[in-house]
């Protein structure tokens, strides 16, 4: 099964690093989008999270799909298991 791991971050977020520390320490592959950058990105953060608080984690498995919004080590654990 793919997976599919997308960090919508800003470079000033501190929880943003860690939850990019935290998947390149996991060796998981990763496209980080800087929200602060790119408006069109910004609205599809929001529109899947319905928050404009970063992190938002976007974990695709197949056609299932995670949104886990701010750096949950134990629950991004378990959404790249």
């Amino acid at each position: 099964m793919t997976l599919s791991v997308t960090v919508y971050s800003t470079p000033s977020c501190p929880w943003c690093h860690k939850a990019k520390d935290f998947l390149k320490e996991k060796k998981v592959k990763f496209e980080d989008v800087n929200v602060a950058e790119d408006e069109e990105a910004r609205n599809t953060m929001i529109e899947k999270s319905g928050q404009m608080g970063v992190p938002v984690i976007i974990v695709k498995k197949g056609d299932d799909e995670k949104v886990i919004v701010g750096f949950d080590a134990a629950e991004l654990e378990k959404a790249i298991a």
